[in-house]
């Protein structure tokens, strides 16, 4: 099997279970029909609706799934059924996987003369493949002298869209707000076009990021009296921040002493509209021949690091901003050196990866590493370079680190346990799954550690069940009803759902059909008030609801034996509310 350690648990974990369910029946029915792996990629095509096969692609390392992709259009929670059955096939079914070369050994046979003609035959069937080609061969061309910067821009943008589009934004914010609208998309649209003005200082094209930016802040400027006008919002209160775009901007430019003068007469002008540009104007005091940022480049680093006196709140940022500039310019070394003086531990330990500095990020890690975020970054990277072992290890050293954010840790440690069992690594798995468990409880998870437990399967399950009983975890209910209806701790069940308002009915529900017939007295006590207060107060839209609960005490009392006393709760009900024909006849009509 291509995928070492697969298991159907694994795919219901990254699948909803509708999506697993259909993917199950698509395997069985033989969809899957065909299926190649070429190294590291698997490729399948699997029946559908459509005419033609969808097309998955799977690419994997040695510790599973590294990315699934599908041609249909599911863009919902976790993996589609096509996805599924292809990875359903390759458990299954190893046997029917078509081994095919790579293409470094399809290749390596071709003749010069061959080569030319596959290259002119493919470009005969897809003739925009004929520019990429001109690039590559371009490349090669020139492989042997220096690196150069992707070449200029030879006309300068027209400044006037840029303007026109930030002025429209402005105005369409006033316009939804005068219709009614709560939304606000002042900031998102807003940097959604700062960052089309940044993609040009990407490209190495500083001058143009120069324009593109001044006309996006002047629209700003030009027409920010319609939001004053309106509401009286500041641009920093609308999420609009200009300040971290002109730093990066004028420290990827080129500038003259006069051309640093002008801009330090534009942003001292524009502060009064649109907030502090402190990052900004700093940026153009410093450049790049700031005495302390010179030194820390050629490696002399101090406890003081980049500045000469206090660091201001926003120099982690500014150095983050320095840091992105020279990565793009590929200037490694001074990157290290400043990420270590400015303590930029995560960006530091992730380029060290990325250089394939293993063991020395792995040094580092050991002694500087301190945040969760930073050992996934690294964790991540390591695998990316396929360093599969030392990923696992700094990921589940991450993971005990204390930490606050239960997204982030549930998801990085559901990373790491897969990475381990792909591996391998059981003990490893299991113990990235149990903090998963505890950072966002759910059956599935229960059910996944329960498996990879094994004899240590009783122990673990107590600790388990504690953390469900005590747990402050927002939206732990669904998890706390799910696992104590499946281990049957019923007791446990009811107290979670007597706590529970009638906003989690469904819940409430769940645990009085499962307890009807043991805990009658309680269903028909918890059920009875929830469903007077709705028809009490008349609240007609919920009268549905009333009715459900209606059904759980007509049940409770029926298991007791008490058939005579519902009927007449429910001769008492229908006299009470006979003036409320909505409700009787929903009563009737479900035969109460």
């Amino acid at each position: 099997m291509p995928l070492p350690n697969l298991t159907p648990a694994t795919l219901q974990h990254h699948a909803t279970e509708p999506s697993y369910a259909r993917g199950e029946s698509y395997f069985r029915t033989g969809a899957v029909v065909s299926l190649t792996q070429r190294e590291q990629t698997l490729q399948a095509e699997v029946e559908g609706n459509e005419v033609m096969p969808y097309r998955v692609t799977i690419d994997f390392d040695g510790g599973g799934v590294t990315h699934a992709d599908c041609s249909c259009l599911y863009n919902f929670e976790g993996w589609c059924k096509h996805i599924v059955a292809t990875l359903l096939a390759c458990i299954h079914q190893p046997e029917t996987i078509e081994q095919r070369p790579p293409l470094a050994q399809l290749l390596a046979p071709l003749t010069l003369v061959q080569t030319q003609g596959l290259v002119q035959h493919l470009v005969a069937e897809n003739p925009s493949l004929i520019e990429a080609i001109d690039r590559y061969a371009n490349l090669l061309s020139h492989a042997e002298a220096a690196p150069t910067p992707p070449p200029k821009r030879k006309t300068s943008v027209d400044p006037v869209p840029f303007q026109r589009q930030a002025k429209e934004i402005l105005r369409n914010a006033v316009r939804g707000w005068e219709c009614g609208q709560d939304d606000d998309e002042i900031g998102p649209d807003m940097g959604a076009l700062i960052a089309d003005a940044l993609a040009f200082a990407e490209q190495g094209d500083a001058d143009n990021a120069l324009v593109a930016l001044q006309a996006i802040t002047e629209g700003c400027i030009n027409n920010w009296d319609e939001i004053d006008d309106f509401c009286g919002l500041t641009p920093e209160e609308v999420g609009v921040d200009f300040d971290a775009a002109w730093a990066e901007v004028l420290l990827s430019a080129d500038l003259s002493e006069d051309e640093i003068f002008a801009w330090q007469e534009n942003l001292e002008a524009w502060q009064d509209r649109l907030g502090s540009f402190a990052m900004a104007m700093e940026a153009l005091r410093q450049g790049w021949d700031y005495r302390p940022l010179v030194r820390v480049l050629q490696g002399d680093i101090s406890e003081l690091g980049a500045w000469s006196g206090e660091a201001p709140d926003w120099a982690d940022e500014f150095s983050q901003i320095r840091l992105k500039i020279l990565a793009r310019q590929e200037r490694y070394e001074e990157y290290l050196h400043l990420a270590e003086a400015e303590g930029q531990t995560q960006q530091y330990l992730t380029m060290l990866g990325q250089l394939g500095r293993v063991d020395q990020a792995m040094s580092v890690a050991q002694s500087q590493m301190t945040t969760l975020s930073e050992a996934k970054a690294l964790a991540e990277t390591m695998r990316a370079q396929n360093q599969l072992s030392q990923a696992l290890e700094i990921a589940l050293k991450g993971l005990r680190f204390e930490h606050s954010n239960p997204y982030l840790t549930f998801d990085f440690a559901t990373w790491a346990s897969d990475l381990a069992e792909g591996m391998g690594n059981p003990s490893a798995a299991l113990e990235a799954r149990v903090m998963a468990f505890k950072a966002k409880p759910s059956l599935q998870d229960y059910q996944k550690i329960e498996m990879l437990a094994g004899t240590d399967w009783p122990a673990i399950r107590e600790t388990l069940l504690q953390h469900l009983r005590t747990g402050q975890t927002w939206g732990l209910e669904q998890a706390q009803i799910d696992v104590f209806l499946h281990e049957g701790l019923l007791e446990d069940a009811i107290a979670v759902a007597s706590a529970l308002s009638s906003y989690h009915s469904h819940l409430i529900l769940r645990v009085m059909d499962t307890v009807v017939a043991t805990h009658s007295q309680w269903v028909i006590d918890s059920a009875r008030p929830r469903a007077e207060s709705i028809m009490d107060e008349g609240k007609a839209k919920y009268y549905d609801n009333a009715v459900a609960w209606l059904k759980r005490v007509k049940a409770a009392h029926h298991a007791l034996g008490q058939a005579a006393d519902w009927s007449g709760y429910y001769q008492r009900l229908l006299n009470q509310h006979s003036r409320k024909r909505k409700l009787t006849g929903l009563m009737q009509q479900n035969k109460l």
